[in-house]
């Protein structure tokens, strides 16, 4: 339903519009962000030693990663490439139904973290579908890890909020009744 001239959309109207062009406008902020900083890591700090940041907390650290975040799973290069493709397509083919603005966000840096890491595994030595991911950022007693890794788990983390609190992916809370027909008005009882 479209609001005439000069008028606002209702809240509930706003509520029902689709949310894929703030889905993208998040995983595309996450991507620039991402291939930008992985850029001038490797311009800055190929061949040189780590550089302290923040004494003791934070220091910058130039990893080539074969595996997936935090260096797990080091063997399964393409394995982890088909598993990325297979989450930024399905998030791409549900993004049409979506109606929440905060599932938009957190898909939006799940997305955008998925695909900046995918860009690494396809364009990045030692060759297409096995390139090493870009880790730069070292906190103390945890592994090294990128803002694309950082965007997958916040994404992750507001996912699992949204749930907890009972947003649904249509925007409705739990327990809300579905959309229902506006042509539609109930029989009443017979007068």
């Amino acid at each position: 339903m479209q609001a005439a001239r000069g008028a606002s959309l209702s809240e509930s109207d706003r509520a029902r519009r689709p949310r894929l062009p703030l889905l993208l406008a998040v995983a595309g902020a996450v991507l620039a962000l991402d291939i930008g900083s992985k850029h001038l890591v490797v311009d800055r700090l190929s061949g040189r030693d780590p550089i302290e940041v923040i004494d003791g907390l934070l220091t910058l650290r130039l990893v080539r990663n074969p595996g997936a975040a935090f260096g797990l799973a080091s063997g399964l290069t393409v394995v982890l490439t088909v598993v990325a493709v297979v989450v930024v397509v399905v998030i791409l083919r549900a993004a049409r139904r979506l109606r929440s603005t905060g599932w938009a966000v957190a898909l939006g840096l799940v997305l955008g973290g998925a695909v900046g890491n995918l860009v690494d595994r396809v364009f990045r030595d030692p060759a297409p579908l096995r390139g090493r991911v870009i880790d730069f950022i070292a906190l103390p007693h945890w592994p090294v890890f990128n803002l694309a890794d950082s965007a997958i788990v916040s994404g992750g983390a507001l996912l699992v909020l949204l749930s907890l609190r009972g947003v649904q992916y249509d925007g409705r809370r739990a327990g809300d009744p579905g959309p229902q027909d506006p042509d539609h008005t109930p029989a009443g009882p017979a007068s």
